[in-house]
């Protein structure tokens, strides 16, 4: 599927990954729907695309608040009685230890990077086997395949998006209903500073890994190349991708690498 004039639903629209995709797919000739909790944010982000003001809705969304989603998600086809993908972007990260994170903390992960996603999803599904045609592309990240120093509640929330969207993928798989997973490394974004600490509270510091990582542009085209071309699941990234194979063939050899590896 060529990403030019589609209908796209963005979520986590606001900054990072969903703010380069939204300036990219509006260069296409793509409708966008952009969401995300911070209304101003979206608007400037909106001011940075390519397309006219009529191409591209702003519908704010809190991924948390699960009774406000169903009618998010019909406000989100009735802009233009249709949707052709949702690119499910919005989420958030940790960095802190798992003994010294409070349940509360990973309940709040959980709920946005999972819960959100999958009630969506569900929203969005009879619409998209009634148009007889659908794409979802879920951004989860390489700790969603394994497993990191400082973020347990993060990956245990991509693990957790892995397994619901790899049985998806089985079910709806005769409907002409997509799933593609994308897994980025180290990308040049704020995610680590709006990270929550072991409190709730926001990190506010800059991974270096971050800082030194894919350039947020060249992320967001790589991206949008793998959903064109139906990946079911890809990695991007730098030599950190290459972690999904060395867990998968030499786990012994995998877990004395992340431990000396860094991650902040």
């Amino acid at each position: 599927m060529k990403l030019s004039n589609k209908i796209i639903w963005i979520t986590g629209a606001s900054s990072g990954i969903g703010e380069a995709l939204a300036v990219e797919l509006a260069k296409a000739k793509n409708k966008l729907i952009l969401s995300a909790r911070r209304e101003n944010e979206l608007n400037r982000v909106k001011s940075e695309c390519e397309a006219d003001s009529s191409d591209i809705q702003i519908l704010t969304l809190d991924l948390a608040d699960s009774g406000s989603l169903k009618g998010k998600t019909e406000a989100a086809i009735n802009f233009y009685g249709a949707i052709d993908l949702i690119i499910h972007n919005g989420g958030i990260s940790q960095r802190f230890l798992a003994a010294d994170t409070e349940v509360s903390v990973d309940r709040r992960i959980m709920e946005v990077n999972y819960f959100g996603t999958i009630e969506i999803t569900k929203h969005l599904l009879p619409y998209f086997k009634k148009q007889g045609r659908g794409h979802l592309a879920i951004v989860s990240s390489l700790v969603g395949k394994f497993g990191t120093p400082y973020r347990s509640g993060y990956a245990a929330s991509k693990h957790a998006l892995h397994g619901f969207f790899d049985s998806l993928r089985t079910e709806v798989h005769d409907e002409n209903i997509k799933v593609t997973m994308i897994c980025p490394g180290f990308i040049r974004t704020n995610v680590s500073i709006n990270a929550l600490t072991e409190k709730g509270e926001k990190l506010n510091q800059m991974d270096q890994a971050q800082a030194n990582g894919m350039p947020v542009d060249k992320f967001s085209r790589k991206m949008i190349r793998a959903i064109e071309k139906d990946k079911s699941e890809v990695y991007i990234g730098g030599k950190e991708k290459y972690g999904v194979l060395v867990k998968r063939f030499l786990p012994s050899l995998f877990n004395i690498l992340v431990r000396k590896a860094s991650v902040r």
